[in-house]
C-alpha cells in the first residue's frame, strides 16, 4: 500500500492527463497552478482542467491566487 494520500494521487492523475490532452512537457509551476481540490475522480479534474485551462499559456498569471486583485 502507497504512503501517498488518495486525493494527491487523484490530482496526480488528472494533471497528467492534462499535459497527455495538451501535448505539453512539464513545467514545475504549470503543475502548481492546476492543482485544485473537490473533485470526485480523476476523470472529472482531468476534463475541468482540460476546459478551463487551455495549453501553458492559461497557467501564466500574475497573481499568487484567484482572490488577488489588480
Amino acid at each position: 500500500m502507497s504512503n501517498v494520500p488518495e486525493d494527491h494521487v487523484l490530482i496526480s492523475k488528472a494533471v497528467s492527463a492534462w499535459y497527455r490532452h495538451y501535448g505539453v512537457s512539464w513545467d514545475d509551476n504549470a503543475s502548481s497552478f492546476l492543482c485544485a481540490n473537490g473533485c470526485r475522480s480523476p476523470e472529472m479534474l482531468a476534463a475541468t482542467l482540460i476546459s478551463d485551462f487551455v495549453g501553458i499559456a492559461a497557467t501564466r498569471v500574475n497573481a499568487t491566487s484567484s482572490y488577488a486583485v489588480h
